[in-house]
C-alpha cells in the first residue's frame, strides 16, 4: 500500500500513521520528523529549514522533494509506505508523479480551525524522548514533566497559538488544493476527525478497509 496522508497541522496524522504502519507492515515517512532532526542537529538542511519552519511557512519545494526522493529508495519502501506531510504543494504532488510513484490512496483526515488551534496550542513535548502530552487532553502524571524520563515538557516553536494560525493560512492556501488534484485523479478518501483517537482510528481503518 502506498499513501498519502492529507490534512492540516494538528489533525493527527503521525498518530494514524503510526497505527496504520504497524497494521500494514511499512514505514510511516514523516518529512516533519525528518526535517525536525536536521533542525536539532544543526545540519546545513536544517538551518534552511529553521529559518521556514519558526514563522509557520512551509519548507521549500526543492528541499522537500530531494528528502522524500532518497528516503524512498531505502530497502523499507520497496512494499509500500505512508507519506505524512508531503505532498504539501501542487508542485510537490507533480514531483511525485515525475518520480513515477504510484499511489494506492489519499486519505484526508479534516478539522475545524477552532479544533486545530486548541489542540496544537496546548501540546508539550518531551525534548529528550520526543513523547508527546497536552495540557488538557493528554497530561503527564507530573505537571510539565516527561513520565517516561522525568525531563521537562516544552512547547515547539511552532505550536503557540499565533504560529498555528499562520500554519493553518499557508494549508489552506498551499495544501488544499491537493484535496482537488487528488480527487479529480479518483484517489482522496476523507474522515471527520473525532475527539477521540481510537474514533479517528475506527473511521480511519473503515475507509482503508480495501487496501488493508
Amino acid at each position: 500500500m502506498k499513501l498519502i496522508l492529507l490534512g492540516p497541522p494538528g489533525a493527527g496524522k503521525g498518530t494514524q500513521a503510526q497505527v496504520l504502519s504497524e497494521k500494514a507492515g511499512i514505514p510511516a515517512i514523516s518529512t516533519g520528523n525528518i526535517i525536525r532532526s536536521a533542525i536539532k542537529s544543526g545540519t546545513q538542511m536544517g538551518l534552511k529549514a529553521r529559518s521556514f519552519t519558526d514563522k509557520g511557512q512551509l519548507v521549500p519545494d526543492d528541499v522537500v522533494i530531494d528528502i522524500i526522493k532518497e528516503r524512498l529508495s531505502q530497502d523499507d519502501c520497496c512494499n509500500g509506505f505512508i507519506l505524512d506531510g508531503f505532498p504539501r504543494t501542487i508542485a510537490q504532488a507533480e514531483a511525485l508523479e515525475r518520480m513515477g510513484v504510484e499511489i494506492d490512496a489519499v486519505l484526508e483526515i479534516s478539522l475545524p480551525d477552532e479544533t486545530i488551534v486548541s489542540r496544537m496550542s496546548g501540546r508539550r513535548v518531551c525534548p529528550n524522548c520526543g513523547a508527546s502530552y497536552h495540557i488538557t487532553d493528554k497530561k503527564p502524571k507530573d505537571d510539565g514533566v516527561c513520565d517516561g524520563c522525568k525531563s521537562e515538557l516544552t512547547q515547539r516553536a511552532d505550536d503557540n497559538a499565533e504560529t498555528v494560525m499562520e500554519r493553518l493560512r499557508v494549508y489552506h492556501e498551499q495544501t488544499q488544493p491537493l484535496i482537488d488534484f487528488y480527487s479529480l485523479r479518483g484517489k482522496l478518501r476523507t474522515v471527520v476527525g473525532r475527539e477521540k483517537v481510537a474514533d479517528t482510528t475506527k473511521a480511519v481503518l473503515t475507509v482503508l478497509e480495501d487496501l488493508l
